[in-house]
């Protein structure tokens, strides 16, 4: 691999040139092998294979995580994996796909897998960190790596409460001094980024509900428990009750995606479940949702003498981009593209367990483009016909290139 230099940087490092055109040709080869052949989380035997095989083939070291799925590697260390040196900057992607059947018409790529698909973009998100890797081995050899990097392909990040939590206790962020990530956004143009400080993905909590009753004849609601009126009330109330116990700002959305209860018309049912997503902006609104949602659900089943089960499941916390590590890719993306290849972004309300990693070390997401510039049909995240324009592959790359150079004279 042939890298040109083209932009010096203080203390001596550089900024690689445009990929080569082969690198480009096998990084777009190697994103359509992984559309076509999505797996899901904690599943992804043959994606952690094909990862593997390529940076052995570099010359690296990956280590499958103990999980069996996911891998990380380090560039720029004595032997095998860190021994004690200069902290790394870790690059990060996650590597599953979704249980949903990719739509795309007449797509040459498109999943071969019935009802899985690539649908919110892991497999661009695993080719940059793939292909950025490929660039810092090879800048590594020619002794212009400042400091160390870690990949990590984590696993299962569809999965509550993520992968993340796994990968960590593998220790994936051991010696990782800050972290970095992409996330596709198909609302900003392939060529940018979107960056923000603080807060840029909300809290996922998963909600799930069984309401009991002894059922009865819907002649006579006043001598049993109207379980299905509990059940609706419980749809209705108890976001707004919740939402009157925190401060508006903090944003907490409760929203049912599952109700189901009763068989007969004229039979009050003795079961109900309801299911659905809690998801909050704020972390420490997050941290006390838990009581809170319990005791409104509560309350609600008493009203109608109903008998509750609830299951909280903690999912993941909203990803809270760090100022400095923030700053690391605005300066690494202008260093490389400009200073019209940053712009802003909100907060979400899509919950990411990046955010696993960010209780331990700083670190920050940024929103990769992935919209053709002029194109007005927004093929949105998780949907079947999601597609991505290709060039904003080498911009990830670039991206993360320039960020390990740029944090490596810090």
């Amino acid at each position: 691999m042939s890298l040109e230099s083209e932009v010096d940087l203080p203390g001596g490092a550089v900024l690689p040139g445009a990929l080569p055109d082969a690198l480009r040709a096998e990084l777009i080869a190697f994103r359509r092998d992984l559309h076509m052949h999505p797996e899901l989380g904690n599943q992804e035997f043959r994606t952690t294979a094909a990862i593997k095989e390529r940076l052995e083939r570099a010359g690296l070291k990956p280590r499958v995580l103990d999980v069996g799925t996911g891998l990380v590697c380090d560039i720029g260390v004595s032997g095998e994996q860190w021994d004690g040196g200069p902290s790394m900057l870790a690059l990060r992607a996650d590597i599953d796909g979704l249980p949903i059947p990719d739509t795309k018409a007449e797509c040459p790529y498109r999943s071969t897998v019935p009802d899985r698909a690539h649908a919110c973009g892991h497999d661009v998100h695993t080719t940059v960190v793939l292909g950025a890797g490929l660039v810092l081995a090879e800048l590594h050899k020619q002794g212009l790596l400042p400091r160390p990097v870690r990949l990590i392909f984590q696993p299962a990040e569809e999965v509550l409460p993520g992968g993340a939590a796994d990968a960590i206790k593998c220790g994936a962020l051991e010696g990782v001094g800050a972290i970095i990530a992409v996330h596709c956004d198909p609302r900003v143009d392939a060529g940018q980024i979107g960056l923000r400080e603080g807060p840029i993905t909300s809290a996922c909590d998963r909600l799930e509900i069984a309401l009991n009753g002894p059922g009865g004849h819907t002649a006579r609601p006043h001598l049993t428990t109207d379980l299905v009126t509990a059940a609706a009330r419980v749809v209705t109330d108890v976001p707004a009750l919740v939402g009157r116990r925190f401060d508006s700002r903090s944003g907490i959305a409760i929203t049912w995606g599952r109700v189901e209860s009763g068989h007969a018309p004229n039979v009050i049912p003795q079961h109900a479940e309801l299911s659905g997503t809690v998801r909050c902006l704020d972390i420490e609104a997050w941290r006390q949702a838990p009581d809170a949602v319990v005791a409104a659900i509560d309350e609600i089943a008493n009203l109608y003498r109903a008998k509750s089960e609830i299951n909280y499941v903690r999912g993941v916390p909203p990803v809270v981009n760090e100022p400095g590590v923030t700053e690391l890719l605005r300066d690494a993306m202008i260093a490389r593209r400009g200073v019209d290849s940053v712009v802003g972004t909100e907060q979400s309300l899509g919950g990411e367990d990046f955010s696993w990693y960010l209780e331990h070390v700083p670190g920050a997401m940024a929103r990769l483009g992935v919209r053709t510039p002029g194109e007005r049909h927004v093929r949105d995240l998780h949907q079947g016909d999601f597609d991505v324009d290709e060039s904003s592959i080498t911009v990830g790359v670039e991206l993360f290139t320039a960020a390990a150079l740029v944090n490596g004279l810090r």
